[in-house]
């Protein structure tokens, strides 16, 4: 009898309204995890609720509270080491996280970009495509390393760019391909099948290419296949 893999431990880090939470939410047993706990440093955040209703752990670590990054980075750190996590993951959290706490989750810290990394790290992602011209934007699952949007990529979904876009289409549209590819990402992870070796996001025992995997759009019913 093949032994049942126990669900992973998983702590959510948001700033907002959570979309992306709320997809982990929803399928957590198919996606083999547990959602120890979500941990926002804004304490009106919307997600904050999603957490409560869903009966998950709902804390708050308000920035404003401490006196420079390096208290609030050990206060956060200590949170989250009390629930354990196999892997945590950053759901639209807005803030820059000190190298030695990037460290210290090396290889178990998933962040989502709206954009195609390397192109467009930092803000204001959706603005700066249309000011380029591109014509391909998206966004990029990748681990977390302690230069900003430059870990080793997972997942990229891609969305072409249409000549009367707005900012908030585009942003509709990527949050839309967010919802797909963040939990692929993350069941990959709790399943053992994504580490992070030196630079390079590794599944099933091969090594990534730069951009990740690229996502091949399957209309919105999640898929658990690798490519």
């Amino acid at each position: 009898m093949t032994a049942t893999r126990p669900p992973a431990a998983v702590v959510v880090l948001i700033s907002g309204n959570g979309s992306n939470l709320q997809a982990l939410i929803d399928s957590q047993q198919p996606l083999g995890i547990r959602i120890a706990a979500v941990i926002s440093n804004c304490p009106d955040a919307f997600g904050l609720q999603r957490a409560s209703e869903a009966g998950i752990p709902a804390r708050i670590l308000d920035h404003r509270q401490y006196p420079d990054r390096t208290h609030f980075d050990t206060a956060l750190t200590a949170l989250i080491d009390a629930y354990d996590p196999s892997l945590v993951v950053l759901a639209g959290f807005m803030r820059i996280l000190l190298p030695t706490t990037v460290a210290h989750y090396q290889g178990r810290m998933l962040n989502i970009h709206p954009s195609l990394l390397p192109r467009h790290k930092g803000l204001h992602t959706h603005r700066r495509v249309l000011e380029a011209g591109d014509r391909v934007h998206g966004a990029t699952v990748h681990f977390v390393t302690a230069e900003l949007d430059a870990g080793a990529a997972v997942i990229q979904a891609r969305i072409p760019v249409r000549q009367d876009d707005t900012e908030a289409d585009l942003q509709n549209r990527v949050q839309a391909q967010e919802r797909l590819i963040y939990p692929k990402a993350v069941h990959w992870h709790a399943s053992g099948r994504l580490q992070l070796k030196g630079n390079t996001a590794v599944l099933d025992g091969t090594p990534l290419p730069p951009q990740g995997v690229t996502h091949q759009q399957d209309g919105t019913r999640l898929t658990l296949s690798p490519v």
